[in-house]
């Protein structure tokens, strides 16, 4: 029995087994038109959204430093832990929503999704964040490679996580009428 993405009934144990991706990038070219450029850009965006609190906790520790004669610069230790910490929560908090993007993908209009079509969900999102950061820690930018060289345009991170990028259905749906 093949699944053609019909979520209205509920699939049977041996469904599970066979069931293919949700998205096809042949019969929906549409989910998949533009996300590598996109996700360069609301991945901008969300390293500003990650790293402008951060700046802004440093500088509340140099100013509480001059104020307290030195004493406040001991706490700059902290900014490492309150970077990883927020970059984590942000990342899980905004995948982890019903839009299933960050910010930035909201503004690029691409979401997250399993694999198998369901939406991103908090703590996938956070893992995600850290393979991610983890990948680009050990192969530089080279894992934008990969996307080039896969239909779903995924890149190292998703296979490792088990998701796809898609245009949101808006955007999909707008990408298929002026076809």
């Amino acid at each position: 029995m093949s699944y053609t993405g019909d979520t209205s009934r509920e699939p049977a144990d041996t469904d599970i087994a066979y069931r293919p991706h949700a998205f096809d990038p042949v019969t929906q070219p549409e989910l998949f038109e533009g996300v590598l450029s996109r996700r360069i850009i609301a991945f901008l965006v969300d390293a500003l959204m990650v790293i402008g609190p951060v700046v802004l906790f440093g500088v509340f520790v140099f100013v509480f430093g001059i104020v307290t004669l030195g004493l406040g610069w001991l706490l700059f230790w902290l900014i490492g832990p309150v970077f990883i910490l927020w970059a984590i929560a942000y990342y899980g908090l905004t995948l982890g929503a019903p839009a299933s993007a960050t910010l930035g993908m909201r503004l690029m209009e691409i979401e997250v999704r399993t694999w198998y079509g369901a939406p991103c969900y908090g703590l996938l999102g956070a893992v995600r964040a850290v393979c991610f950061w983890v990948s680009v820690s050990v192969l530089t930018p080279f894992v934008l490679l990969v996307g080039l060289f896969n239909d779903r345009r995924r890149l190292l991170h998703d296979y490792l996580c088990g998701t796809v990028v898609i245009n949101s259905l808006e955007r999909a749906d707008a990408l298929r009428r002026n076809r």
